[in-house]
């Protein structure tokens, strides 16, 4: 099957977005970690709704929740690269492979440290 360039605007970013969603489905219903992450993103959303958090508390929320979800998915595609390229295991893959993980990691870390930020007070204040 060869590659043909979409020569209309709104076709070509029509097929673009449902690429995109496409990619999201099988991330979400295929990757464990991303099952989670995004079970947790609706647990805070439920919690947001439940403490009646700021706009501004919604924003940041929301960010976090898309950064997490984002580079989540940039890691998982390095990896499927990466195991596409070199299946068996090799130092250097090893490598790239824990970069991308640590990618995530930072991201958490953060999403966890603004969730405690917007949620310790509410918490505080039930007791």
């Amino acid at each position: 099957m060869e590659f043909q360039k979409d020569s209309s605007f709104i076709n070509g970013r029509l097929k673009s977005i449902s690429y995109a969603f496409k990619g999201a489905c099988k991330l979400l219903f295929t990757e464990h970690s991303v099952m989670i992450q995004f079970s947790l993103g609706i647990l805070v959303t439920i919690a947001g709704f439940y403490f009646n958090i700021s706009k501004n508390e919604w924003l940041i929320q929301t960010l976090c929740i898309g950064l997490v979800l984002s580079i989540e998915g940039l890691n998982t595609a390095v990896e499927k690269v990466a195991d596409f390229m070199h299946p068996d295991y090799h130092e250097k893959i090893g490598f790239i492979k824990d970069i991308a993980a640590g990618a995530v990691f930072f991201a958490a870390l953060t999403a966890i440290a603004v969730g405690m930020i917007i949620y310790v007070p509410y918490l505080v204040e039930l007791y």
